[in-house]
Formats: C-alpha cells, sequence, structure tokens
C-alpha cells in the first residue's frame, strides 16, 4: 500500500472462499485513510481462506486471506496455514485501528517499566502497549482499565474514553502513600480543553437525513483538525492573465495534436508556484512542535473534485525538475485517475504545498484551508474579463484584461504577512511576465 500507509479496512471482498484466482485478478477492496483502492492476486489459484473480514482492519504486512496455489496439498493448507500467520492476523478483532487524530489527555511521568503483552489475564495489542506508553499508562493501570473487545480486551477506543473521561480524577482517587513531602508544591497537569457541544438540530417532516460516507467524516476530521492546528491568514492578488491566455488560445490546438494532451490552466500556474518556492524556501515547510522542517523535495498537491462531491489530493512529486509538458502530463494523468478512483495510496502522499484551482466552479476567489502538514495552500479563481488602466508609452489607458485572484493561505505560526504576501505577489509576477513566444 506503500510506505506512508500503515493499515486498510477492508470494505469488500470481491471473491469467496473456493473461487479460482488468476494471478493480478482483484480480490478485494480496501480503504486507508487516503484512497479506496483494489488489491490484486500476487499468483493464481483458489481462495481457501478469509482471514479478515468486511470492516475489519488489517496492518500493512499481515496476511488477509489464504490463497492454495497449484502443487499444495488442499487437504491440509486449510487446516495448517492458520498456524503460521502470525498472531496480528488470526482475528480481525485483535488489530487496533491505528491512532489519526491525537486525543484530549493531560500530561503524565513515563511508565516506570514496559507494558507486558499479556498481563491479568489480558492480551495487549502494539497498539494498545504503544499508546499506553506514550501516555505514561503504567501497567497496573492500563490493567483497571475497563476492555470492550474480545474476551475483554482493552481497545483503541477504550484508551481514548478512559482519557477524555477524567483520567486525573481517577488518580485523585487512587490510595494515599506515606511519601516524604516535596521542597516545591507539586503542580497538577492541565486539566483537557472540553469540547464546546453541538447546538441541537431540529429535524423537520420534510427533512432528509443523509449518513456521511467514510471519505467525507476522513475529510471532516481533517478539516476541523486543521484550522484548530493551524492560525489561518489569507493574502489575495490579483494577477494579470492577459498573456497566458493568449498564449495559450493560440498553441492549444497544436499542442494536444502534438503530445495528445490538453494544456489547461492548472500545470502553468503549478509552474509559477514552483518558481515562486524556490525563490522562498521558507514556504515549502512543515511543522514538528518547535521544530521547523523545510524539505528538499517540492512535491505540490493539487485539489481534484470526484464525481461523488468529495474532495482528493493527488501530488505531482519533484514538480520542479519537470518542464511544462511534464507537469501538464502529471496533473492529466492524476485529474483522470481521481475522478476513475484508480490513484494509489502514494499519489496522495507527500505533498509539500497545495494548489486548488476554484476558478472551475466559477468561484473568483475562496479563503482556502491549508492541507496539513503543510503550512500553505493557494486557491486560484475564475479568469474574468474587466476593465483595467494599463500603461503604455503614449500614458496610462482602459483596456480590457483577463484577471485572476489568487488567494494564499498560510500558517501564521511560520509564514508571516511579509512572507506570505510575497509569495503570492510573486506567482502573480511570474504568470504576468508570461513570455508570448514561448515554445512547447
Amino acid at each position: 500500500m506503500g510506505e506512508s500507509v500503515a493499515e486498510a479496512t477492508v470494505t469488500n471482498w470481491l471473491k469467496n472462499v473456493g473461487d479460482v484466482i488468476d494471478a493480478e485478478e482483484s480480490v478485494v477492496e480496501v480503504a486507508t485513510d487516503k484512497v479506496d483502492s483494489e488489491v490484486p492476486s500476487p499468483v493464481s489459484g483458489t481462495l481457501v481462506k478469509i482471514l479478515v473480514d468486511v470492516n475489519g482492519v488489517a496492518e500493512v504486512g499481515s496476511p488477509i486471506a489464504i490463497i492454495e496455489v497449484e502443487g499444495e496439498n488442499s487437504g491440509s493448507t486449510t487446516a495448517s496455514a492458520p498456524e503460521s500467520i502470525p498472531e496480528p492476523a488470526v482475528a480481525a478483532a485483535e488489530i487496533e485501528v491505528q491512532v489519526a487524530a491525537a486525543a484530549a489527555t493531560v500530561s503524565a511521568p513515563e511508565p516506570s517499566g514496559p507494558i507486558s503483552k499479556n498481563s491479568n489475564g489480558r492480551f495487549y495489542s502494539p497498539l494498545v502497549r504503544s499508546m499506553a506508553k506514550e501516555e505514561g499508562i503504567g501497567q497496573s493501570e492500563l490493567d483497571q482499565i475497563p476492555g470492550s473487545g474480545k474476551e475483554g480486551r482493552v481497545t483503541k477506543k477504550d484508551i481514548i474514553a478512559y482519557l477524555e473521561s477524567g483520567r486525573q480524577a481517577r488518580a485523585d482517587k487512587a490510595p494515599a502513600t506515606n511519601v516524604a513531602p516535596t521542597a516545591a508544591p507539586v503542580v497538577p497537569a492541565a486539566a483537557p480543553t472540553p469540547k464546546t457541544a453541538a447546538p441541537a438540530i431540529n429535524v423537520g417532516s420534510g427533512d432528509e437525513i443523509i449518513e456521511m460516507d467514510r471519505m467525507r467524516k476522513l475529510i471532516a476530521d481533517h478539516m476541523v483538525n486543521s484550522v484548530q492546528t493551524s492560525p489561518h491568514v489569507t493574502s489575495f492578488v490579483e494577477a494579470d492573465m492577459t498573456k497566458i491566455v493568449l498564449w495559450r488560445n493560440r498553441i492549444k490546438g497544436e499542442f494536444q495534436k502534438k503530445h495528445g494532451e490538453k494544456i489547461t490552466f492548472t500545470p502553468i500556474i503549478m509552474e509559477a508556484i514552483v518558481k515562486a518556492i524556490q525563490d522562498f524556501p521558507m514556504i515549502n515547510v512543515s511543522i514538528d512542535g518547535t521544530n521547523i522542517i523545510k524539505h528538499g523535495n517540492i512535491n505540490v498537491g493539487m485539489a481534484a473534485a470526484l464525481p461523488s462531491g468529495n474532495l482528493i489530493v493527488p501530488v505531482v512529486k519533484n514538480a520542479d525538475q519537470l518542464s511544462l509538458l511534464g507537469i501538464t502530463k502529471a496533473v492529466n494523468d492524476l485529474a483522470n485517475r481521481a475522478r476513475n478512483n484508480q490513484l494509489k495510496p502514494d499519489e496522495i502522499s507527500g505533498g509539500t504545498y497545495t494548489l486548488t484551482n476554484v476558478g472551475t466552479f466559477g468561484n473568483v476567489m475562496g479563503t482556502p484551508i491549508i492541507n496539513q502538514p503543510q503550512v500553505a495552500i493557494m486557491a486560484a479563481g475564475a479568469i474574468v474579463k474587466k476593465p483595467a488602466v494599463i500603461e503604455t508609452p503614449e500614458g496610462d489607458m482602459i483596456a480590457v484584461r483577463h484577471k485572476m485572484f489568487l488567494s494564499h493561505s498560510y500558517d501564521h505560526r511560520v509564514v508571516d504577512g511579509a512572507l506570505g504576501g510575497m509569495f503570492v505577489k510573486r506567482v502573480a509576477e511570474y504568470l504576468e511576465s508570461w513570455d508570448l513566444d514561448r515554445e512547447i
């Protein structure tokens, strides 16, 4: 599934037990936190056992099914194969969902010792042990947490519920011990910030209740997390796109005939963004605590609308190493496969800056939300004709020009107004200085 993907949820088995499967034939549909995709069989054979049912979660690298290939003993394969399967893959119930967002927790010291895999008659998965370690939950405290999983096992949800229900209050009720007083008073850990309750909604008789699909839920969580993480500031610049419009109208027919590709405004704007990033590399960063990570690669994501109405952001990797033709081919390929749900997980990860084209929907400008963990995003509005004052050797005059607003949202923790404003202005300058005689 790619280096950036740790687990996947089985959404649909395309084959049943007993079905004959050809190599590279799709067997199962899976969903990650990034994209849905089909998984092909690596071999030809017969599907003899499904190890992870629909809606089960499997870690990358763990088996999800057993396929009997020609030459194997069909009488013993089904019975013996599960013995060789790693323990986390024996049953879907033992595979916990990876933490996707940090829960509101209180500070606590590191546990005095390691968390045991088996304790108090219960099995603790690697994820639960990792979460306990990160939250400073010791073995004895973990043993007291009620478990909702199979055979009373503690799950990720149990850990989060325990932390959110007031771990500090539980600790206050612990029996006192004879401890010598310290020289300085102990400062209690800060309590979690309470969440604001959503206002009640009155549902009328003519209202329709539509449950969010999985992708919409992920988008909702991602957007809320972004706004809560980054203090957003947006700067606007209006760019004169007249030269680019005239140039594109002149060459687009020949371009498609020569290269078999349509050239849109998106790769042209993306090229200008790449040049501006090279001029202002501190836009191409991420924040890790109090550290700033300055990325060496320029990977530009482009927001694309799916037929379902959801958004996805495929990434043009190493865009600074591509020509305009190369960017055009990459943009068209990613956009086409996004519409057909054929993107691979790695193709929508690793972005360092994002471009969204709100002009596609006829909007003249917008205030985009930063795609975490990036620190900036640019929205390109619709290109519209409008009268403008232009300077000529004979003096100022009014002419009809093709204008476009650029909206640049950035994380004010690391990008100040000067840098954010100069960056979007530099993008506009590259667009306005377009060479009408440029060949491609």
